[in-house]
């Protein structure tokens, strides 16, 4: 009976014994609520506003800075430069429209040589409406908004007048306005990832009301922005 009781706390001794360190190497790992956030950022409810800083890569190339007042309202603000190489066929059909006519003799004329965009820079201001859309990506929302875009533009054309039949000399012309007009967006954007950033894609639908009353063109991009 000793013996048998000795074998039995033996054995009772090493299963306490791999019980223990069972325990010791996986141990249950508690994350406060404010940790999970960082471990894996989703906007909260419970946590609004929210603002956001990055670039948006596209047209315009810009900084973007967002203001997410609540999960279904924010204020989007986009500062930087066309892309002004999708702009080149309309700035050379502009320049029909600066010359005058009855200013040239009549045997003179002027033809289009090229043209060099010295700066044409974008301002934009958008109130969006944001919608969750976790059921189809967790982290993903969806997004539609109204705003006002001013665009700063100056132009260097560079022309051949054509004189007389024999002489001919290049000339340039410097150009420069500011227009502006109303903008529609429609956009994505996406937050579930290790570090406190969200990751957007837009277009936009922007018409002209001041130089070229009616003139539309569609813009977007892709950015990031660090939310904090």
């Amino acid at each position: 009976m000793t013996e048998v009781d000795l074998f039995g706390q033996s054995r009772n001794k090493r299963r306490a014994t791999a019980t223990s360190s069972h325990r010791g190497r996986f141990k249950q790992i508690n994350i406060s609520r404010a940790k999970a956030r960082v471990v894996c950022p989703v906007f909260e409810d419970s946590q609004y506003p929210y603002q956001g800083i990055g670039i948006k890569v596209g047209d315009p190339f810009a900084v973007t800075y967002k203001f997410y007042a609540h999960d279904n309202f924010a204020i989007a603000i986009d500062a930087g430069k066309a892309a002004s190489g999708l702009y080149s066929g309309y700035h050379r059909d502009n320049f029909q429209d600066l010359i005058q006519p009855d200013t040239l003799g009549f045997d003179q004329g002027v033809g289009y040589l090229g043209h060099i965009v010295k700066k044409e820079w974008i301002l934009e201001g958008k109130a969006l409406y944001q919608r969750d859309a976790s059921k189809v990506l967790k982290g993903l929302q969806w997004y539609a908004g109204a705003g006002w875009q001013w665009r700063n533009t100056k132009i260097q054309y560079e022309y051949l007048l054509e004189i007389s039949f024999d002489e001919n000399e290049i000339n340039l012309l410097d150009e420069s306005y500011l227009t502006m007009g109303p903008v529609l967006v429609l956009g994505i954007e996406y937050s579930y990832f290790t570090i406190p950033v969200a990751a957007f894609m837009e277009i936009e639908w922007y018409t002209d009301v001041v130089q070229d009353p009616g003139w539309q063109r569609f813009q977007g991009g892709v950015g990031l922005r660090l939310v904090f």
